[in-house]
Parts: structure tokens; sequence; C-alpha cells
């Protein structure tokens, strides 16, 4: 799904790890950031956080609040993800490697024992027999996780352009180009970029501004759908997937392609930086209520922020960077750079209980299984997870709000044991 991360609010509120457990969790997860407003949620140290084993004696008790239920959809896609990989292929769990041959036994494993739907008593005590368990640690203590969400917003639209219909929703523009960089130089560190090519050179390509008040694209690119809401047309960039629902009844499933490559600008910090918010009331539902409620400011909140996103359709729901399709509730986005591909994890955090009408009204603890199987350009460092929460009311909720810290382990079948 490549989404942006959550990105919306400038700061996070951190709680030690030794204090977790104080206050019913003592979660602290956080949505509605951007990697350079949020930075990290472990302590600053002269140390690198690093995966590491968790002794036994330190496991928590696995139980799952949503007693497996789409569990087996979420793992079979990171199966199908290590099959389709040279069984040789090595992830790395911290210093430790193991095949991908061996993770897709791990997963088919752990499903093969949960058919007898076993008590959380029963599940520790298996895992603890059969599974080293990981967690990003700095000083032998685990790092503090910070949850966030996001979701699939819907969208109405139409296949032409009318009077209520005027927000376009485009495809991959034919002039951008990508690039690597060390395709052009042995020095240079990987890295890819984004541009357009103009009189033999590469440029950066269009801005948001640009995109928006000219008619740079409109000229010559037909968009996949017209929609009615500019606010709701930059949140599903935001988001990186969504539904349009048009007016002759199709729903489309539209998913991120690829950006304009220019770097993404926390419309939640201009507003604070503004003085329009204050940084506590900031959340998805605050900066929508707000740009609703001041029309005309929208234009100058949404184009601080130049990044601009590209979208394509497909017959499934949102599918990760690992190109495995996300499962509401049991996907999560991680650092792609450090966290293994398609791994297996399980997760401890606080969410929203709300009322008939929407409202939050307390936050639980709880705690589930999860796959890690996508990434977001503000999901940086080993202290951040963006939980996909799917789509409806409760999936906008939880994700609008969702800034709570927790705990993140790693799970994978010890060697030793043999596998189906």
């Amino acid at each position: 799904m490549t989404h942006s991360g959550n990105r919306f609010l400038s700061n996070a509120r951190l709680i030690q790890p030794s204090a977790i457990f104080l206050c019913a969790f003592g979660l602290i997860l956080m949505f509605a950031a951007d990697s350079a407003a949020l930075g990290t949620t472990w302590v600053a140290s002269d140390t690198t956080p690093a995966i590491e084993p968790v002794a036994s004696s330190d496991l928590p008790a696995f139980e799952d609040d949503l007693n497996f239920d789409d569990l087996a959809a979420a793992v079979n896609g990171s199966i199908g993800y290590y099959r389709k990989l040279p069984a040789s292929k090595m992830i790395a769990f911290g210093k430790e490697e193991y095949p991908a041959s061996h993770l897709a036994r791990s997963l088919e494993f752990f499903l093969a024992f949960i058919e007898a739907k076993p008590t959380a008593a029963e599940l520790t005590a298996f895992i603890d027999k059969n599974y080293q368990v990981y967690a990003f640690t700095d000083r032998n203590k685990p790092v503090p996780v910070l949850f966030t969400g996001y979701y699939e917003p819907f969208l109405n639209g139409s296949r032409v352009r009318t009077e209520v219909y005027r927000y376009p929703v485009y495809p991959r523009p034919d002039d951008l180009v990508t690039f690597n960089l060390s395709d052009f130089s042995g020095g240079c560190a990987e890295k890819s970029g984004v541009g357009r090519s103009l009189s033999g050179s590469v440029v950066p390509y269009y801005d948001r501004s640009q995109i928006e008040n000219t008619d740079i694209l409109a000229s010559r690119l037909s968009p996949i759908a017209w929609v009615d809401d500019r606010v709701g047309l930059f949140f599903l960039q935001i988001q990186g997937s969504g539904k349009i629902r048009l007016t002759d009844g199709t729903l489309l499933n539209v998913h991120y392609l690829i950006s304009n490559g220019h770097p993404y600008r926390s419309i939640g910090n201009y507003l604070i930086k503004n003085k329009k918010m204050k940084k506590e009331d900031v959340s998805m539902q605050s900066i929508k209520e707000y740009l609703y409620n001041h029309p005309e400011e929208i234009q100058n909140i949404l184009h601080s922020n130049p990044r601009y996103v590209f979208f394509e359709t497909r017959e499934t729901g949102p599918v990760g960077c690992f190109n495995i399709e996300l499962t509401p509730g049991r996907s999560v986005a991680l650092d792609r750079q450090i966290a293994p591909a398609g791994a297996f994890g399980f997760i401890i955090s606080e969410k929203p209980v709300a009322d008939c009408s929407g409202k939050i009204q307390s936050w639980e603890p709880f705690s589930r299984f999860v796959v890690n199987q996508d990434t977001g350009s503000a999901i940086q460092g080993p202290g951040r997870a963006d939980i996909f929460w799917g789509n409806g009311a409760y999936a906008e909720l939880a994700a609008g709000y969702m800034k709570q810290t927790g705990n993140l382990y790693f799970l994978v079948l010890k060697p030793e044991i043999a596998g189906p």
C-alpha cells in the first residue's frame, strides 16, 4: 500500500518500557504524525536498537483479541510471499538469519496448531516450546513502539467531470520518470528518485500546487475518476488506498502507484505552527473538521504539502509493499529497512471503544498476532508501527485517533523443531 504513514501530529508522548504494564499496559501509540515531526519513540542512546531474542521469562501472554478471525488469511499472504522467494533466500532477525523456506514452515506450523482453537495459556506454552521470540531492544531493554493506524477511505465519484464531481484522481503521468542513483555512480548509495525530462535533463516533477492550479496534467491525462470532495481526495492520497463509489454503481479499488517525488509535509504541523490548532487537539478528524469549516483556507493548507500521489485500479483490496493483500487488523506497516519482510508478529497496545454515535468512550488493552506486510514514509525506526484497520466507520475512527505505545514481538520456529 505504501501509504504516507501517520502524518498529522507533531510529537508523541513517551512511556518508558518499565512503565508499560503499570496502567493497563500504559500504552501511548499515536496516529497522525509524519516522520520529521514524530521522530522516534525510544529513548536516545549511543547504541542502535537491534532485533534480539527475548528470554522465556520475559514473554507476554499470547492472547488474541480477534480469536484468530482472519488470521489464516493474513498469515497465508506471508507464506505465499516466502514460497515465491528462492528457498535459500536469507532474511535477518538481528544477527540471526533464516531461509525463506523455514519462515514459510514457521507460519504453517503455527496455523496447524491454532486449528484446535487453543486457549491463551496453551498458545503461550506452545510458543515458548517451539518458537524463538524476538523484539527490538536498546541496552537489552525492549524498545517501546508507537502504534498508529491507517485505513481505506470511501469517496463518491463519477467517470466524467461535472459541477459536483470536479476533483481528479490521476493515474501515473506518461512524462514521470524514475531512476536509481546507483545506476549512475558506483559511489552512490542505492536511492531512487522521481522526476521528468526537460531539455535533455531530469528535473523535479510538478508539485501539488502546480498540478492543482494549472492544466499541466488536465490537458493531457485522463483521470481514473472525478470525486466530489477535495479534502477526501487529499486524505485518500495520505492513506494510499481507498474505494470510489461511482454514480453508475461501480465500486473502484484505487491504490497508490507512485508519488511525484516531493517530500511529505505534515498539514498537522502547518496548522500547529500557524497557531490554527493546538498540538494536543490534532487528529485526522479534527483536521478534516477544520478544513471543512474554513473552506477559504483549504488551498493554502493542502498546498503546504507538495507531495502528490498517483493511483491505479485493482480488482482486489489494498496490497502492501511486498505485494501481499492486506488483512484488516492483522497487517501492519513497519520500517522496511530494518524489519524482516513478511515477518509474523505479536503486538500489545490499546484500541478505542466507541458509542453508537461514533464518539470514543474509552481505550481498552488488546493484543493480537499480526504480520509485517507494508511500509510507509513516516514509519521509520524500530519504535514505529502502523496498523491497517480496513474500511468503515470504526476503521476511520481507530486510524484517526490511535496514538498509543505498546510492544512488538517477532516469532520464528526454532530450527530444531520439525515443521510441517
